[in-house]
C-alpha cells in the first residue's frame, strides 16, 4: 500500500504534521522507535518537567508562602512516589491522546526505527529483527534531538549513568530528594530541574562556561533573574569550564576552573545533572547515502522545508531555529499544507519561548543586544510587577515587563518578562508581533483590572514614557 506521507517520528512536530496532513486527505502513516507516541516532549522533556514543576511549586508554597495569606498548615511533608505518580499519570494521558487522535485521523502507525532506503521507500525495523518497506509520496523528517554529551580535559565523553550522573531524563525519576545537585549548564533545562528538587529540598550548585545564564535571552533579564535565583537558594560559577565528572560510590564529583585561567576546583554532590543542551538526532536515517549533507549536525532545507532530495522533508529539531516544540508544531503544520498544495508559512520573529521556573521567564522577539548588534535604533518601555494591583494581591511581585519598539516605526519588535504566569502573559504580544502591531497598539487595547496583564499594557504605554502607574 502506498501511502502519500510518511512521517519519522511521533513528537510535537511528527505527530502534528501526520495529523494535519490527513485532515487535508492525505493516506498518511508514522513511524516511531519508541513504544509510546509523543517523542522527547511527552515522554521525557517538556510533560513530565511541567508536572513535577507544579508540584514542587505547590509543595514549596505551602512551606513558606501560606502563612501570609492567612492559611494556617503544619510544615508540608512530601510524598515523593505520589509526585512522581502525578507526572507519570499526566504524561500517560497526554501519550494516549496521540494514540487517540491517529486512530481518529485513520493513520497508520508502525514501531521500529526508520530509515529512508531511497526517496519514496522507508524501511522500518522491529525490535525482533523484522524489516518492511513502506511507499510513499512524501517523506517528513521529524526525529528530534538527544542529549548533548560533554567531554573531559581528554576528550573522553563522561559516562551518563542516569542514576548518579544524569541526564534530565534520569533527573526526572531521582528515588529521592538529593541532598546536594550540581547542575553542569545554566539554560533552561538545568534551571527548571534545578528549580524543582531545590524546591523539595537539595541544595542546587550551577556550574555554567559562559558569564551568564540563560544564554541568548534577553541579558537585563537574565540579570534580574539570576538575583532571584540566588535568594530561593541557588549557587552560581559563572565563567567556569567543567574539566571533569567522576563517581565516588553513590556520589558524583566535578572539577571545573575559570575560563579565564585559574586553579582547578573540586565539589562533591550527591547527584549530577548534565544539561549542556541538546543535538539533532539523525542516526540510522540514511541521509549519507541519499546525498543529503549535514550541517553542523542539521539537515538542510529550504523556506518550504524541503530537502537537497525532492519528496524528503524536514522540520524540528533536526533543522534550523529553536529547538522548541511549539515551533515543531508550527512547521509540521506548514510542511503538511505545502505538500497538499497550499501555502504553509512559520514566522519566526514571532516564536515564544519559556523557562517555567518560578517566576517564570517569557520572551518574544528580538532581545535588546540583538537590536544593538543590527544597529536598529529602538525605545524601551518597562514596567514593575511590584506596582500591579493583581500581582500585589497575589504577593507575586517579582520580575517586569520589558517591552522594546522601533524608534522610528514603533513596530514592536521583541518583549520580555520575568514574573508571576510570565509564560501565558507572552501570547498576546506573539500575536501583536504576528500582525505587525506597535507598542501604541498594545498600549490602546483595554485590559481588564485587576490584571497581571495590565504591566504588559503598561510598559507598551512606558514605550512613550506615559505609564500611569510608575
Amino acid at each position: 500500500m502506498a501511502y502519500d506521507l510518511i512521517v519519522i517520528g511521533t513528537g510535537p512536530g511528527g505527530y502534528v504534521c501526520a495529523i494535519r496532513a490527513a485532515q487535508l486527505g492525505m493516506r498518511v502513516a508514522v513511524v516511531e522507535k519508541w513504544k509510546t507516541y509523543g517523542g522527547t516532549c511527552l515522554n521525557i522533556g517538556c510533560i513530565p518537567s511541567k508536572a513535577l514543576l507544579y508540584a514542587s511549586d505547590i509543595f514549596d508554597e505551602a512551606g513558606h508562602n501560606f502563612a501570609p495569606l492567612g492559611v494556617v498548615t503544619g510544615a508540608p511533608k512530601l510524598d515523593l512516589p505520589a509526585m512522581m505518580k502525578h507526572k507519570a499519570d499526566t504524561v500517560a494521558a497526554n501519550v494516549n491522546g496521540v494514540a487517540f487522535l491517529f486512530k481518529k485521523n485513520k493513520i497508520d502507525a508502525f514501531i521500529g526505527t526508520g530509515r529512508i532506503a531511497a526517496p519514496g521507500k522507508v524501511e522500518v525495523a522491529s525490535e525482533d529483527g523484522n524489516k518492511q518497506t513502506l511507499e510513499t509520496k512524501n517523506i517528513v523528517i521529524a526525529t528530534g534531538s538527544d542529549v548533548a554529551r560533554l567531554h573531559d580535559t581528554n576528550g573522553k565523553e563522561i559516562e551518563i549513568d542516569e542514576k548518579t550522573i544524569v541526564s534530565s531524563t534520569g533527573a526526572l525519576k531521582f528515588e529521592s530528594v538529593p541532598k546536594s545537585l550540581i547542575v553542569v549548564g545554566a539554560g533552561i533545562i538545568g534551571l527548571e530541574l534545578g528549580s524543582v528538587w531545590r524546591r523539595l529540598g537539595a541544595e542546587v550548585i550551577v556550574i555554567e562556561f559562559l558569564d551568564r545564564i540563560l544564554p541568548g535571552m534577553d541579558l537585563e533579564v537574565c540579570k534580574h533573574f539570576q538575583r532571584i535565583l540566588e535568594k530561593q537558594g541557588f549557587k552560581f560559577h559563572l565563567s567556569s569550564k567543567v574539566t571533569g565528572v567522576a563517581k565516588k560510590g553513590k556520589s558524583a564529583s566535578v572539577t571545573f576552573e575559570p575560563v579565564a585561567g585559574g586553579d582547578p576546583r573540586t565539589i562533591d554532590a550527591e547527584k549530577v545533572l548534565i544539561a549542556t543542551g541538546r543535538v539533532p538526532y539523525t542516526k540510522g536515517l540514511g541521509l549519507e547515502e541519499l546525498g543529503i549533507a549535514l550541517d553542523r549536525g542539521r539537515v538542510p532545507i529550504d523556506a518550504h522545508f524541503a530537502t537537497s532530495v525532492p519528496g524528503i522533508y524536514a522540520i524540528g529539531d533536526v533543522v534550523r531555529g529553536p529547538m522548541l516544540a511549539h515551533k515543531a508544531e508550527d512547521e509540521g503544520i506548514a510542511v503538511a499544507e505545502i505538500i497538499a498544495g497550499q501555502a504553509g508559512h512559520v514566522n519566526y520573529e514571532a516564536i515564544p519561548g519559556v523557562v517555567y521556573t518560578m517566576p517564570e521567564i517569557a520572551a518574544v522577539g528580538a532581545t535588546e543586544e540583538e537590536l544593538k548588534e543590527r544597529g536598529t535604533r529602538y525605545a524601551v518601555g518597562k514596567f514593575p510587577f511590584t506596582a500591579n494591583g493583581r500581582a500585589r494581591s497575589m504577593r507575586h511581585t517579582e520580575g517586569f515587563v520589558k517591552v522594546l519598539a522601533d524608534a522610528e516605526t514603533d513596530r514592536v519588535l521583541g518583549v520580555h518578562i520575568v514574573g508571576f504566569g510570565a509564560g501565558e502573559l507572552i501570547a498576546e504580544a506573539t500575536v501583536l508581533m504576528e500582525f505587525g502591531g506597535s507598542s501604541e497598539d498594545l498600549a490602546r487595547t483595554c485590559h481588564a483590572h485587576p490584571t497581571m496583564s495590565e504591566a504588559v499594557k503598561e510598559a507598551a504605554m512606558a514605550v512613550e514614557k506615559r505609564a500611569i502607574h510608575i
